[in-house]
């Protein structure tokens, strides 16, 4: 008896481990991506910022950085947005 109650209390703080890491992996939060840039038609890495829109959907509300522009402020109108 005193066995299968450490199985399961083994078991619950795995599950709980695999979920705060996909939460963290995959949730929200600023995160890499690549996107076809459509004012230069080459590919970028992005840094977008991904927020939670419905449950278990996230949408990208800003591009924070971009690799055709380093350590430059972005002046594009940020059309990539639409391609994520």
């Amino acid at each position: 008896m005193h066995n299968d109650f450490v199985l399961v209390i083994a078991f619950m703080l795995t599950c709980w481990a695999i979920t705060a890491y996909v939460i963290w992996k995959w949730g929200p939060g600023i995160r890499p991506r690549t996107v076809q840039c459509p004012e230069k038609n080459r590919n970028a890495q992005i840094i977008a910022e991904q927020v939670e829109r419905d449950f278990n959907c996230l949408r990208v509300v800003e591009v924070k950085g971009c690799s055709l522009v380093p350590g430059e402020i972005l002046t594009c109108d940020r059309g990539c947005l639409r391609h994520l």
